[in-house]
């Protein structure tokens, strides 16, 4: 939530550890309102932003903290947590005010539901109406959806014939030693991963043909086709144009939609409610398409996820640098 005089910045290493959250460092950048944050009014907010640990969730969280910065606001940067638990609980406790989330996580790991809404609108309204008990305000989404997908290189498609889910369903009867998939460990707990992707299928697969390793190294490898004839992948990830992977249809409609939404501590909304028209036309800006070629720069291009999230909001006109 907002900063008090107490000074909930000046939170223990062992308080912040309890919320899945290490010691930040303040934004530094001097930027200034563009489209948006005129009359700067987060001008005396001490706010802090937090996301998960991967390459999009760092740049979201990082055009949060820009946007709040050029607002006025004094911004402490925690992004970069581990794992979708901690920093929703940092958000949930105050720890911290905001960050993206996706609404598919929120309604499946944090609320507990198993059958996902089908209407990206109704979706976000769900996990919007539920999440208010639980002193979280969801703002509008985006159109980006980072869904997971299943990926193969192009001659691994080929060879095995593989369009749909239903088809490396197949695979793992016909030719079990070929129905290989590499992922990430959280896939291979979720609801909505592995255990339930395996059920609506009818997945065979082998014990060990689920290859755990990092969520990044999975790209690499499906692309080179030996070790992992199948990936687990976000669809917005700039690797899977670069590396001309092809993601097979998910013919049943397992997946839940992941539309990214601001998912705001409601006290920090109740003090600060210009920050809904801070961000909302940002992320009504933010498409599948436009999160890919984002991510590309730092995936593929090795950017630095800070500066390509200041460039985007430069370059769209949000904010000024100087």
């Amino acid at each position: 939530m907002a900063v008090a005089g107490t000074g909930a910045l000046l939170l223990t290493a062992a308080g912040l550890s309890g919320c899945g959250l290490t010691s930040g460092s303040p934004l530094a950048d001097s930027v200034q309102p563009g489209s948006i944050g005129k009359g700067r009014p987060l001008a005396g907010a001490q706010l802090t932003v937090t996301s998960k640990e991967f390459t999009e969730q760092i740049i979201l969280g990082q055009i949060m903290g820009l946007v709040f910065k050029a607002a006025g606001a004094e911004v402490l940067d925690r992004t970069n947590i581990q794992g979708s638990i901690g920093a929703r609980e940092a958000v949930k406790s105050g720890a911290a005010d905001g960050m993206y989330e996706y609404t598919g996580t929120a309604w499946i790991t944090h609320l507990g539901h198993t059958k996902p809404v089908v209407d990206p609108y109704e979706q976000w309204e769900a996990v919007r109406k539920e999440d208010r008990r639980n002193g979280i305000t969801w703002l509008p989404a985006a159109p980006l959806n980072n869904t997971y997908a299943l990926v193969a290189n192009q001659a691994n498609a080929q060879k095995y014939r593989l369009r749909t889910l239903s088809d490396v369903a197949r695979l793992t009867k016909k030719d079990p030693g070929a129905a290989t998939i590499c992922g990430g460990s959280e896939f291979s707990v979720r609801d909505d991963g592995l255990p339930g992707v395996a059920k609506t299928y009818g997945f065979a697969l082998r014990r060990g043909n689920f290859k755990k390793m990092d969520d990044g190294v999975v790209y690499t490898q499906v692309a080179e086709g030996a070790a992992c004839t199948l990936g687990v992948a976000a669809t917005t990830d700039g690797r899977i144009p670069q590396l001309k992977l092809k993601v097979l249809e998910d013919d049943r409609h397992f997946f839940p939609n992941y539309n990214a939404a601001p998912e705001m501590n409601s006290a920090t909304m109740r003090k600060y409610p210009a920050i809904a028209d801070l961000l909302t036309p940002i992320t009504k800006r933010l498409t599948g398409a436009q999160a890919q070629r984002l991510n590309a720069r730092v995936d593929v291009d090795g950017e630095d996820p800070h500066e390509v999230a200041k460039d985007w909001l430069v370059r769209e006109g949000f904010i000024r640098e100087g």
